[in-house]
């Protein structure tokens, strides 16, 4: 990893260039007030923005610390040569037109490999990108207008869109942002290595990304060990599919795994929060600025409506939060507080018996912290600042304030709409150690993610990149029995079967095996919707008849399992950017249209298998749902790992595997029907 303290922490700011997006680099910086020096070079020019300007790289007064470079994209080459031959501590590319526009602009990969050429050591941001703010030491390379202000302490958020980090820089939530930081091309330095880097200054107590595509996996590794040492969070706002992932549609996995499914699985790895929404994004982020990691997704909420207690209850459930009955304890005290006619539960609807009483305010919400939940959530909306008069809501700041005072709690405050939590009281919050957080969903998003965070997985990845056989070739499908040969080779439990080459063969093969059987033509990825099985045949004209239906010259005759408590899927897909992912699913042939799936990214444990299955909608079925039967679960995890064990063996030209339906009976997991697609 290259070192960027020189860029992210200068003590002297070079812009080359003499274009408006240079003058405005040196008017940001005048005005957040940087203290170093602010050397402009031109050509011609005797200043810019009013500052002096040099020549040439050369004639600097010594190698700047930071260099914004607002030339074109083909000067831009030459200056970041000079500035690395002068050890400058490193450098913004502004220019597009490189490897993101070879399309558009022949020629662009190739400059930008002499870009990367003529860095060298030097780090670079870019090219393509605005470059960053410092609102630790108010520095920056940023060529436009932005909303921050100096902070002691604070976020740091890297963004592969410049436009993303302008938006954020104007947000109104009171979020203390230490950095900006746009990743552009990352031709040279990616998003893992300039979050490692900010994540190294004391004064950055959490790490936002907002990703479009990830790169090098071992990275994303050392920055979550880099996160986890330093106690400090990441949250993660991924968006976008890769083309790869949209290709790989041959299969129920392809469709239930994917880009997003293996996103989801990798921050599941990394130890890092998942979010879905820039909103959430931030409100993640101020989240974990205030009081860190939470333990769990238990929560009580208060407000004074019953509408509002129903809103928070409804989406906190579907969200996956937890609002668990009061104890003794906090009835207790909530009785002594509220009186005998509030109704007591959790969510809390108080009554507007206590408003403007900050005292009675204070008992009562101190009385239902508890040290079993992770947050107390406290729902107050503030009026309009141009129409209202907000005293009466004086009472709620300083309740919300000495209650976190008195209990120790972790407290946030939420406006349910978004605008109705002014910027100033959010800081005031802040300042007392409540969490003001802006909009319902957003917020109780907020606490899902960051409840949902796990810790950081000992393994490591199974990066597919370099390991197929040959690029250039189409996967090809292995056929059923072959797929089933190997994944039994592993472990995997297969039924009984006889391959047969002709349809006057099917009736021997299944005397064989024995009654009632299983008929499949072979040569198929999906063999009901091809009408190439047929079921529970039991006797020998049923069998030849339905092979002659099918139509086919190849058939598997396979032992019919009876006792089927429930159907899984089970597959593993090469996916280019997350690694291989694992997925178990609700199986059969609603496996995609149920959409209940897990994944979980290659190597797993078998108790990670073991919370997906737990997770999975259907697992209530396989538990015995209503006095049936249960399923045998230690057989269901031996087979999902038979299948990465073999995964692991033959990583090299493996596509993807698909399992469906593996039927699950009391004493057994058997893989009905089974495929694979291998690049040979």
């Amino acid at each position: 990893m290259r070192q960027l303290g020189r860029l992210f922490h200068p003590s002297s700011i070079a812009v080359v260039g003499g274009g408006a997006w240079c003058r405005s680099v040196i008017e940001q910086c005048r005005a957040f007030g940087f203290p170093g020096g602010i050397w402009p070079v031109h050509p011609t020019a005797g200043t810019v923005a009013g500052e002096h300007a040099y020549r040439s790289i050369d004639e600097l007064p010594d190698a700047p610390d930071a260099t914004f470079v607002g030339v074109n994209r083909t000067i831009t080459v030459g200056i970041v040569r000079k500035l690395a031959e002068r050890g400058a501590g490193g450098a913004v590319c502004f220019a597009s037109g490189f490897r993101e526009a070879e399309v558009e602009l022949p020629g662009g990969a190739g400059l930008e490999d002499e870009l990367l050429a003529a860095a060298g050591d030097m780090p670079i941001l870019g090219p393509n990108c605005y470059g960053f703010i410092n609102g630790l030491d108010g520095a920056l390379l940023w060529p436009d207008q932005h909303g921050l202000e100096m902070v002691r302490t604070g976020v740091g958020i890297v963004t592969q869109s410049s436009n993303i980090g302008i938006n954020i820089t104007m947000q109104c939530r009171a979020i203390p942002v230490a950095f900006v930081v746009t990743a552009g091309n990352q031709a040279q330095t990616g998003m893992a290595d300039i979050g490692r880097s900010l994540l190294e200054d004391d004064r950055v107590t959490a790490l936002g990304l907002h990703v479009e595509g990830f790169g090098d996996l071992g990275a994303l590794e050392q920055l979550s060990s880099c996160a986890e040492s330093l106690g400090k969070p990441v949250v993660v706002l991924k968006v976008g599919r890769s083309e790869e992932s949209r290709r790989l549609a041959l299969s129920h996995t392809a469709s239930l795994s994917g880009s997003h499914a293996g996103a989801e699985a990798l921050m599941t790895r990394l130890g890092f929060a998942a979010v879905t929404s820039l909103t959430a994004f931030l409100e993640t982020l101020k989240l974990l600025h205030v009081c860190g990691r939470i333990p769990s997704n238990r929560v009580a909420s208060v407000s004074c409506s019953g509408g509002e207690a129903s809103l928070v209850a409804d989406t906190g459930k579907a969200l996956g939060l937890r609002f668990p009955a009061l104890n003794q304890h906090q009835l207790k005290d909530l009785r002594a507080a509220l009186g005998p006619r509030v109704a007591l539960s959790n969510p809390l609807d108080y009554h507007t018996y206590i408003w403007r009483d900050t005292g009675a305010m204070v008992r009562a919400w101190s009385a239902i912290v508890d040290p079993s939940l992770a947050m107390t959530l406290l729902v107050v909306d503030f009026p309009r600042t141009d129409r209202c008069d907000q005293g009466d809501w004086r009472s709620a700041i300083d309740a919300a304030i000495e209650t976190r005072r008195r209990t120790g709690g972790r407290i946030a405050m939420v406006a349910t709409l978004p605008e109705l939590m002014p910027e100033n009281v959010a800081k005031e919050l802040m300042e007392g150690g409540v969490i003001p957080l802006n909009g319902l969903d957003d917020a109780l998003a907020s606490v899902a993610a960051v409840g949902a965070m796990r810790t950081r997985h000992p393994l490591g990845l199974l990066a597919p990149g370099g390991e197929t056989a040959d690029r250039e070739k189409s996967p090809v499908l292995v056929s059923e029995s072959e797929t089933k040969k190997a994944l039994a080779g592993f472990g995997l439990d297969i039924p009984r079967a006889r391959r047969v080459t002709s349809r006057d063969s099917v009736a021997d093969a299944a005397k064989e095996i024995g009654f009632p059987v299983v008929l499949k033509a072979e040569g198929h990825a999906h063999k009901t919707e091809s009408g190439a099985v047929a079921l529970d045949l039991a006797t020998g004209s049923a069998l030849k008849s339905a092979a002659a239906d099918m139509g086919a010259e190849s058939f598997l005759v396979e032992e019919m399992i009876s006792g089927v408590v429930a159907e899984l899927l089970v597959g593993v897909m090469r996916d280019p950017a997350h690694g291989f992912v694992l997925t178990v699913a609700a199986g059969g042939t609603l496996a995609e249209i149920m959409g209940d799936r897990q994944s979980l990214l290659v190597p797993c444990t078998e108790g990670e298998i073991g919370d997906a299955i737990d997770q999975l909608g259907i697992s209530r079925l396989l538990a015995g749902w209503r006095g049936g039967p249960e399923a045998d679960r230690r057989a269901i995890i031996r087979s999902v790992l038979s299948i990465q064990d073999y995964v692991l063996a033959n990583s090299r030209g493996l596509e993807e595997i698909e399992v469906n339906p593996l039927l699950c009976r009391p004493d057994r997991a058997v893989a009905a029907d089974a495929f694979m697609r291998r690049v040979a």
